[in-house]
């Protein structure tokens, strides 16, 4: 089968498309044909090797899993000799959980895994661009965002950020998003009530309080949105950066703003599994809409890179498979 396959960290470049042997379902797995697949931040650092602390995890001096990607979307090809839950032939779309290996023609998954059929009306290429939980964890669970309070989203037009939006509509806070100018009409079609260009504004001098910074971009820091955060307020970033890693454990016990980093990658797999079913019937419901910024063929896969590296992306970067 063909593969974007990264044997290296470095640039965009050290990944290329290449055949691989496709994998061979077990018992209790299923072997998808994947048609869409998602290019995200997570797989830029397993690509770079970045922060150096993952490598220990990921592979010291090359990549141990050299297929990226988690997310998917496709059909069912075939199925191990104890599935029941799916058949061949099912629209479906997941996680690889920390396996890996959704840039790819196939992928096999375990049935218990997060897995589902795919939401009617979506195709393929919407539907795999709910399946990251990052905002919905990051804001129910630990910012435990609740109707009446603010929010101020940083880098709200990017692939978590429109997700982070829409999660805070649903759960009623007011919400300020942080964007270029380009993506303005975009945050505010999903629900943001305040738009900030960061191109000409820093929000963090503009005046305004927040019960939670939910830091998408990773752009600013805890010492810098510590003066906009009401008492009892959080900041919360999905770039583990040291200072953070620091901040977090300190503020937990020492006065009552909060630094908050989570690593949503790694909860439970039946926690992930039961994320996605709640995804799927707010998409259903039409609670949730998925944002494409591009699609790009498996043979463009560094370009998909590329353009991840830059500013201003609006939604999701897409693989498409066909």
């Amino acid at each position: 089968m063909r593969a974007a396959v990264c044997t290296a960290y470095g640039p965009p470049d050290v990944v290329r498309e290449a055949d691989v042997d496709t994998p061979v379902p077990g018992p209790n797995q299923v072997l998808v044909r994947v048609h869409a697949a998602t290019v995200t931040a997570a797989d830029r650092a397993f690509r770079s090797g970045t922060p150096r602390y993952a490598r220990l995890f990921a592979g010291l001096r090359r990549p141990k899993k050299p297929v990226l990607g988690t997310e998917y979307a496709g059909e069912v090809s075939a199925v191990g000799a104890a599935v029941t839950r799916y058949a061949v032939g099912d629209k479906v779309f997941g996680a690889t959980d920390l396996g890996l290996g959704a840039h790819a023609e196939y992928v096999c998954v375990n049935e218990d895994g997060a897995l589902a059929t795919l939401p009617s009306g979506l195709g393929y290429a919407d539907a795999v661009t709910l399946v990251d939980g990052t905002a919905l964890v990051f804001l129910r669970d630990h910012a435990k965002l609740h109707s009446g309070q603010s929010i101020l989203v940083n880098g709200a037009s990017g692939s978590v950020g429109v997700q982070a939006v829409q999660f805070a509509r649903y759960f009623g806070a007011d919400i300020t998003a942080v964007c270029s100018g380009a993506g303005a009409d975009l945050v505010t079609r999903l629900g943001a009530h305040r738009v900030v260009d960061y191109t000409r504004t820093d929000f963090t001098e503009e005046g305004h309080t927040y019960d939670v910074v939910f830091d998408v971009a990773g752009t600013s820091s805890y010492g810098r949105c510590r003066r906009v955060l009401k008492p009892g307020g959080r900041y919360l970033t999905t770039v583990p950066s040291l200072a953070i890693m620091v901040q977090a454990p300190w503020t937990a016990v020492v006065g009552s703003r909060r630094a908050v980093v989570a690593f949503t990658g790694l909860r439970p797999v039946a926690a992930k599994a039961k994320d996605l079913a709640f995804v799927r019937e707010l998409a259903e419901a039409g609670r949730i809409v998925p944002v494409v910024d591009q699609t790009v063929p498996l043979a463009r896969v560094a370009d998909a890179y590329r353009h991840l590296d830059r500013q201003g992306k609006r939604g999701t970067t897409v693989l498409d498979l066909p």
